[in-house]
């Protein structure tokens, strides 16, 4: 297993960082180790809507999770806003870094992830190779 690590900077898009993080390194499988920042501009597709939802404001990021396959990545996102009220679903390209946004993937080649279509749900889901 390897680490890829980057800090992203103000205005940068978080999903668009992730995935160029990610194809800086050659690999099989990979997820997302951690990511801490803040993000002004919020765009998710919120559990069982057809279309995104979209905030401006400041947030924080409490969480970042998902696996990364060559074929594409499933990522959730949690952040909380300056209440404390969290909000969470699948990131959307469109999540602005508000002053940084450090991000931790771990890659290996020990497994392989690809997304491949489910009759069953109707999405692309992951297929895990040995």
């Amino acid at each position: 297993m390897r680490a890829l690590a980057a800090r992203l900077g103000p205005g940068e898009d978080l999903k668009a960082g992730v995935l160029e993080l990610a194809a800086s390194a050659t690999w099989r499988a990979g997820w997302v180790a951690t990511c801490v920042g803040s993000l002004s501009r919020v765009e998710l597709r919120l559990a069982g809507q057809p279309g995104p939802s979209v905030w401006a404001g400041a947030f924080e990021i409490v969480s970042l999770v998902g696996t990364l396959a060559a074929g594409g990545a499933h990522l959730h996102l949690s952040v909380a806003d300056e209440r404390g009220r969290t909000i969470g679903g699948h990131l959307r390209g469109g999540c602005l870094v508000r002053t940084t946004a450090e991000v931790v993937l771990t890659v290996t080649d020990q497994l392989g992830f690809r997304r491949a279509d489910d009759p069953a749900t109707g999405y692309d889901e992951l297929v895990v190779d040995p």
